[in-house]
């Protein structure tokens, strides 16, 4: 199993969960958080006073799936979220070692 991450920008959200629910992705959470990588932020001009904004808005995905899924998912969240533009985002693959629904008591594939 793996741990899907991607960080994206939150006006291609809708357009994303669109595309993965398309394909079939049944679980999914996601988390509004800040931050910066090489966009680096940006300066905002409030009654004359400028302001550098360094963590900017972003979406945190995370879907747990099994091997099989990995490259559809990514393809699928790459294809929804590039805008071609600095800023679009970053996927993180990692390893799950073990996976237990809480109500049935089924573990790993099962459990997801």
């Amino acid at each position: 199993m793996k741990k899907i991450e991607a960080l994206i920008r939150p006006s291609v959200f809708d357009k994303v969960k669109k595309a993965l629910t398309g394909i079939g992705v049944h679980g999914m959470n996601y988390m509004e958080i800040r931050g910066f990588g090489r966009q680096g932020g940006h300066t905002e001009v409030y009654r004359a006073a400028v302001k550098k904004v360094d963590f900017l808005p972003k979406v945190r995905i995370e879907i747990v799936c099994s091997d099989d899924n990995v490259e559809q998912i990514i393809e699928a969240i790459v294809t929804a979220a590039r805008t071609g533009n600095v800023g679009d985002g970053k996927i993180f693959v990692s390893d799950v070692c073990e996976a237990l629904r809480i109500r049935t008591g089924e573990r790993g594939d099962e459990a997801v």
